[in-house]
């Protein structure tokens, strides 16, 4: 899933209400996946600074790692521009909870090497790493002796972006399936830039089998390259902001990728699902009756993409073959 935002007012609620709230009638549809990644928008810490500059902060109580728990999340990326917003401790703080909450993390840590580091997980069977990076707040690079983001340009010949790429090349052979997380690229616009399509291409034929991309408030179209998903914009998962009437950043996507062979699909070859959701009052849903026209105007972005996109009434959700 996308942008999971727990600070602010989902804090606010969280105060009173049980942690798994937050999903609303998600979470069987989470049930059903071996793993489950997501991107985390905030820092769970108490402590910290509010980073100078910056008109949004977004922190959580420590203690709401366990809506994380809540919906089996595995792994998460910290690759992004709210992970230092209370600045170097919260971030430490926020990799301690997760650490004891079980919850591996890519994307950020105490120094660049954490920063870069792939997460691994075992999962139905798998091995599955996850490389993370984000275009977003440079000044937040980390360094040697330096908590911080695993920064990258979207540029394949950039020094970090051949960084990035060896990342993904040394990982490949020590995992079964490697998903790269990027956040990246501004807040609005469906259109999917030209950059983020070249590096995507890029990253698939160093050996990622999804590039899993966010930042966006609102998803972007699928684009399929040599068999494998890049999925530009996952948009809003969670979170309390303002909503835009034509952008739509509350609607989003469950978004499963099935690896094939499955008993009760009778075999199905490799496939992405995508389950419509909704952000209704500071928690995700499923998107009910308007399931249909937010997987129509996905229908939409995948097509001028060149991916064919099918709607599964039976199953109130979209099909990409892969």
């Amino acid at each position: 899933m996308g942008d999971v935002m727990l600070g602010r007012l989902v804090d606010e609620r969280l105060r009173t209400a049980a942690p798994a709230s937050v999903w609303g009638d998600t979470l069987p549809v989470l049930a059903g996946a071996d793993l489950r990644i997501a991107n985390l928008e905030c820092v769970l810490a108490r402590g910290g600074t509010p980073w100078p500059g910056k008109v949004f902060h977004f922190r959580s109580a420590p203690q709401n790692v366990a809506c994380l728990t809540a919906a089996g999340i595995d792994a998460v990326s910290l690759a992004n521009n709210h992970t230092l917003d209370y600045g170097p401790e919260a971030l430490l703080e926020s990799v301690a909870a997760l650490d004891a909450a079980g919850i591996r993390h890519a994307g950020a840590g105490a120094d660049d090497d954490a920063a870069w580091s792939p997460a691994v997980v075992r999962a139905g069977g798998l091995d599955v790493g996850l490389v993370a990076f984000t275009d977003n707040t440079p000044d937040w690079a980390a360094a040697p002796r330096s908590p911080g983001v695993a920064y990258a340009p979207v540029d394949a010949a950039h020094p970090l972006g051949r960084r990035l790429r060896e990342v993904v090349r040394a990982t490949r052979p020590a995992v079964d399936v490697l998903i790269v997380s990027a956040h990246w690229g501004g807040n609005w616009g469906a259109e999917v830039p030209a950059e983020h399509r070249a590096l995507a291409h890029a990253l698939v034929e160093d050996g990622a089998d999804l590039v899993f991309g966010h930042s966006p408030h609102i998803v972007r179209g699928i684009e399929v390259h040599r068999g494998r998903p890049v999925i530009y914009g996952a948009g809003d998962f969670i979170d309390d902001y303002a909503v835009d009437p034509v952008e739509r950043n509350d609607q989003s996507f469950i978004f499963m990728l099935d690896l094939g062979g499955s008993a009760r699909d009778g075999g199905a070859g490799p496939r992405l699902l995508l389950w419509p959701t909704l952000i209704v009052d500071r928690r995700a849903v499923l998107a009910g009756r308007a399931a249909r026209p937010i997987a129509a105007r996905m229908e939409r972005l995948c097509a001028a993409l060149g991916t064919r996109a099918v709607w599964e009434p039976g199953e109130g959700r979209l099909l990409v073959e892969l």
